[in-house]
């Protein structure tokens, strides 16, 4: 019997929010002087011109969520919020003393864990000592993650106050059933609660995070998720994948059988059906897993080619420095990767010492460098093209010979130095990407790393 695209397709295969992915970083020949150098380095080429990104990583969560692989420690206890925000700032301050003037802050995302698990007092002394050593550069874009049951108009407001124009609310699933296996019970007045105050106090980008595949959703939970959202109009959806690896200590995925999760063909129908939808209301598709409003920044920069990916996912603009600050993050400064301590104690331990807690990185080689512009084309404009001296590797016709199999599955067209990726193959585009991987072609996986692609 002839597989399906699904089955044919649906392998484990990175998300690609960086190249090489993490697994594959080459940490024995990292040294923490790496990291200094290219960071002084892209600061000296970038700061003046477009600024850079701030990732601070907020990790505490009063409940675990069973559907998520993020860093996060769990606790009601919030005498914990100042001790880890000063930490915070003093990494920050290590990093401004490192250079030779003032930073201009394009872009600063809150994610966590629950960054509104914070209180709006101490996210106000966070941002004000992060820009007591910096400026705002210019078209600067603010944003944070809200939790439904916990954020407050204060929040909101205070956050708007301090230059915050988009927040985005973890949603998931309306339905009972399966809020109950996530561990994630919130009404939907919760949500039309937080998501009509954004809008009354002026939020320009208002997102809704939502997921297909979690245990025992059927497609009438997406119907009604999906409509349920259009009542709100948010600006920007994320219509993610839900990512079972329960091989991630901690996450909790153990919580509910393997059998109780949807697979292949039914997967695919959950999304297929949430897209239409979408698309029937409005939002056009942007890259991976995202849906906009025409009115909304990340649609303007798909269309204008201006769209880019990191380590905070899909950005509608673009800068060549990011710094990730707390615990776990990760930083790039497009020539290498350093990822902070992952442990609270072990942060707060480096730190003691004046030093940066990073733990482990990866140096670009220069062939990284061509096989990550040709990974992003991907991700973010869905084509790419070796035309240019400067985007070709030695690997190309092995790269060519593997797609064929994806261009007779219509998934692609070839032309002579470039390749698109059609409408039908926009599903499969961490297939596509993998053919591009290098890494991953040299040296297969023998444990679980990756989640399905599909």
């Amino acid at each position: 019997m002839k597989k399906s695209l699904i089955q044919k397709y649906n392998v484990p295969g990175p998300r690609y929010t960086s190249y090489p992915t993490v697994p594959y970083w080459n940490e024995a020949d990292f040294v923490y002087q790496n990291w200094i150098d290219t960071f002084k380095k892209s600061f000296t080429q970038s700061n003046s011109e477009e600024g850079i990104s701030l990732y601070i990583h907020l990790p505490f969560c009063e409940s675990l969520c069973t559907f998520c692989g993020c860093n996060k420690r769990i606790t009601k206890n919030h005498t914990l919020e100042s001790p880890y925000i000063e930490a915070v700032l003093k990494e920050w301050s290590l990093y401004c003393e490192i250079l030779d003037k003032k930073p201009a802050i394009k872009e600063i995302h809150l994610g966590g864990g629950t960054p509104t698990f914070f209180s709006p007092q101490n996210l106000e002394y966070l941002i004000d000592g992060i820009f007591s050593l910096a400026t705002k550069a210019k078209d600067y874009e603010f944003s944070f993650e809200g939790h439904p049951n916990n954020t407050t108009h204060e929040h909101l407001q205070k956050l708007y106050d301090l230059g915050f124009r988009r927040v985005s609310f973890g949603v998931q699933d309306y339905s009972e059933k399966v809020q109950k296996a996530i561990h994630r019970e919130q009404p939907f007045h919760n949500v039309a609660k937080v998501t009509f105050w954004a809008k009354e106090i002026g939020y320009t980008s208002i997102g809704h995070d939502i997921i297909f595949g979690l245990p025992f959703q059927e497609i009438e939970d997406v119907i009604d998720t999906i409509e349920k959202t259009k009542s709100l109009q948010p600006d920007r959806l994320a219509f993610y994948s839900y990512a079972h690896v329960p091989w991630i200590k901690g996450n909790g995925q153990r919580g509910f059988k393997d059998e109780d999760i949807p697979k292949d063909n039914e997967k695919r129908k959950l999304y297929q059906t949430g897209k239409e939808l979408l698309q029937e209301n409005g939002y056009h598709e942007i890259g991976m897993d995202h849906f906009a409003l025409k009115t909304d920044s990340l649609y303007e920069a798909y269309e204008n080619g201006k769209l880019h990916r990191n380590f905070m996912g899909y950005s509608s603009s673009k800068t060549q420095l990011m710094i990730g600050l707390g615990v776990s993050s990760i930083s790039d400064s497009w020539y290498s990767f350093a990822q902070n301590e992952k442990k609270i104690e072990d942060y707060y331990k480096v730190l003691k010492i004046d030093k940066l807690p990073i733990f482990r990185g990866h140096l670009l080689t220069d062939e990284d460098l061509i096989i990550r512009k040709h990974i992003l084309n991907l991700m973010c404009e869905f084509g790419t093209s070796w035309a240019d001296t400067s985007t070709y590797f030695k690997e190309i016709p092995e790269v060519l010979i593997q797609l064929k199999e994806m261009e007779k599955d219509g998934l692609l067209e070839m032309h002579k130095e470039r390749l698109q990726v059609t409408e039908s193959g926009k599903p499969y585009i961490r297939n596509i990407c993998m053919a591009f991987d290098l890494h991953l072609k040299r040296k297969a996986p023998d444990t679980a790393l990756f989640s399905m692609t599909i």
